[in-house]
């Protein structure tokens, strides 16, 4: 049988396919033997951002980033976080000094990262194909097609394409996204509120002091709602939501909103290829850990290959299989965590809510209980 195209067909060009391309390519004795597949990011009609997220990186994900050169100029660090229960007492604090890093992550504009990225692979050596490719097949070789042509690789290491077949839930929850500006902003603080209808997130935006990211958590019909609502009124309902803590909170800019839902599928879908990122789980934006699951799966399946690269006629399977069962962990408690805390905190029975504020409480005063949990946000499972 002839030599396939590629040892590595890498398909998604978001970032967890460019961090797990950069991450190989460091590895790799031959990067033009990797390859890069989907097209590249397009601005929205009228020249807006590819995406108007901006997403919250943990301190592991920026170290990463930063030790691939794909770190971008502008972002907003996250020193402590404040979580807190609308309408119970019980509320704590995480805060970057106690878990002894110089901050617990970073704030930046989705666009940006992925600049960031692009811009580091340019120098990388890996094979870029611009063309949208097909789900791929599996066989003694990994049939791709793309465009008018069939590509063939030993593995294919799939980060985006449609959803994971597995588990999955729906919250009957949209995601309402907007810049506001704080009358008495507090550097550094991100706040973590769960609401009735679902949590509310204020991070700091990397567009200066005093701007924050709003992520906020509902049902369909009222993000629906409050995304036309005239501004001052929006004003007034995340006021009421949110609080008096940062002064007051004025929107600016457009607002979007999209549906909330948890898939998670196998990260071995078929032999010779491997799923991570959004191609391996879609999660509740709670605690912001999707992304960052995503890239803790790339640096680790890049560090699973990096021997093999150098001997790629052989067997790569039992090195993928491996890779899922070192990551079953990381991932099972990230779903966990984002999964319940949502539809635990938007419960209407009062003794449940009660028992998240002690909850809350308990974490605010018992540093063995809340350091786990910090430690995992900020870094993962790893191993």
């Amino acid at each position: 049988m002839s030599s396939p195209d590629f040892d590595i067909a890498i398909i998604g060009t978001g970032p967890v396919g460019c961090t797990l391309a950069l991450c190989l390519a460091r590895h790799a004795p031959r990067p033009a033997r990797i390859a890069l597949m989907g097209p590249d990011p397009t601005p929205a009609p009228g020249g807006g951002p590819i995406d108007p997220r901006a997403l919250a990186l943990n301190h592991g994900s920026r170290s990463l980033l930063e030790s691939l050169d794909a770190w971008p100029a502008h972002a907003a660090d996250i020193l402590t976080v404040h979580v807190s229960q609308a309408g119970h007492l019980g509320r704590t604090l995480i805060d970057h000094a106690e878990l002894d890093v110089p901050r617990l992550g970073s704030v930046v504009a989705y666009d940006s990262v992925l600049s960031a990225l692009h811009t580091a692979l340019e120098n990388s050596g890996i094979h870029r194909i611009a063309d949208r490719p097909r789900r791929p097949v599996s066989g003694p070789t990994v049939q791709i097609d793309a465009g008018d042509r069939t590509l063939h690789a030993r593995i294919a290491l799939v980060s985006h394409g449609e959803r994971p077949k597995g588990i999955s839930r729906e919250y009957d929850q949209s995601a309402l996204l907007a810049t506001v500006r704080a009358g008495h902003p507090v550097p550094g603080r991100a706040f973590e509120r769960f609401t009735r209808q679902g949590p509310l997130a204020l991070l700091p935006h990397p567009g200066g002091i005093g701007h924050y990211s709003l992520v906020w958590c509902m049902s369909p019909e009222r993000a629906q709602v409050l995304r036309e609502l005239p501004d001052r009124n929006f004003d007034s309902a995340l006021q009421a939501a949110f609080g008096s803590r940062l002064g007051t909170l004025h929107v600016t800019g457009a607002r979007q909103a999209f549906p909330l839902s948890m898939h998670v599928g196998p990260s071995l879908p078929a032999p010779h290829i491997a799923a991570l990122g959004n191609a391996a789980q879609t999660l509740h934006p709670v605690a912001g850990q999707g992304l960052n699951l995503g890239l803790r799966d790339a640096a680790q399946l890049a560090q699973a290959l990096a021997s093999w690269l150098h001997q790629p006629e052989s067997d790569a399977d039992g090195i993928l299989q491996d890779f899922a069962r070192r990551r079953r962990t990381d991932r099972s408690l990230t779903m966990a965590v984002t999964d319940t805390l949502p539809r635990v905190f938007t419960s209407w029975n009062p003794l449940v809510r009660h028992a998240c504020g002690a909850g809350l409480m308990a974490l605010d005063l018992l540093p063995g209980l809340r350091k786990p949990l910090a430690r995992h946000l900020l870094q993962g499972q790893r191993g």
